[in-house]
């Protein structure tokens, strides 16, 4: 008899630990669910970029809304309205032949710059990435292939991200923390992707038509036209493959700091 009550005891324990086990799986299943749909739920509307300027040196309209979801998930665009701080930013997707000397500019100016490069740039011109560690200036992400982000899964986020962070990681140890998207596309469900992986977006307050190597503006309206639209907190997007800006860029620097701003890095960034 104290034999059967034993093995009845046995029986009850067994079924209540498998229906406590099967009630936490389907409580763990019901929480990946409701991650999902709340996933689900953010936005991946496409947002380009823009910039509407302002006249007399006062900082641009960049678009309240889309600056509140920029700066909800840890992105930047605008600085500090009150300090007369400039933030220099190259895109470059590959080398054009201008980098060095941009580089000596810089050096020569005393003023560092961030840089936002793709895999195709980190793997062809390693002695230039190095150069711009070396010289104290800031590498950013600029993805490995240049896709819109809007456009690919978080698995390929992830991996145009990281791919490249890895890299830059391996052949020079450093850590990236800034990203640019590309083509100035992004969307909320981006933003938290990216900021998931420790990464800060950076936008800008000024650019211009400065990308087409075969129709580079005009040298000294481009430079009236840079100068006209500084204003404070500015994050100033130049592209690095550019002959119009490299060749105007010392005279930029050196009228903006007479006109009493400072350059800083985004590691100073207010």
């Amino acid at each position: 008899m104290k034999k059967n009550k034993t093995i009845t005891k046995i029986f009850i324990i067994i079924l209540l630990a498998i229906i406590i086990f099967a009630l936490s799986m389907m409580s763990m299943k019901q929480k990946e669910n409701t991650i999902e749909t709340s996933a689900e739920n953010i936005s991946n509307k496409k947002i380009s970029w823009g910039i509407k300027r302002n006249n007399n040196h006062e900082q641009p309209d960049v678009g309240k809304d889309y600056q509140q979801i920029l700066e909800e998930n840890g992105g930047i665009c605008l600085g500090d309205k009150e300090t007369k701080n400039v933030y220099l930013t190259f895109d470059e997707g590959y080398e054009a032949g201008y980098t060095e000397q941009i580089l000596d500019i810089l050096k020569e100016n005393d003023v560092k710059a961030t840089f936002f490069l793709t895999a195709h740039y980190v793997n062809t011109q390693e002695e230039l990435v190095k150069r711009m560690i070396d010289e104290g200036h800031i590498v950013g992400n600029h993805t490995v292939n240049h896709k819109s982000m809007p456009s690919l899964s978080e698995e390929e986020i992830r991996k145009e991200v990281l791919d490249l962070h890895q890299v830059m990681n391996e052949k020079f140890g450093y850590e990236m923390k800034y990203i640019r998207p590309p083509k100035g596309e992004f969307s909320e469900r981006t933003l938290k992707i990216t900021n998931s992986l420790g990464y800060k977006t950076v936008m800008w307050s000024f650019a211009y038509e400065d990308w087409n190597e075969d129709k580079q503006p005009d040298e000294e309206k481009s430079k009236q036209k840079i100068l006209d639209n500084l204003h404070n907190g500015e994050i100033m997007l130049l592209h690095g493959n550019s002959k119009t800006n490299t060749n105007i860029l010392d005279s930029v620097i050196k009228e903006t700091k007479n006109m009493g701003y400072t350059f800083k890095s985004l590691d100073e960034f207010v």
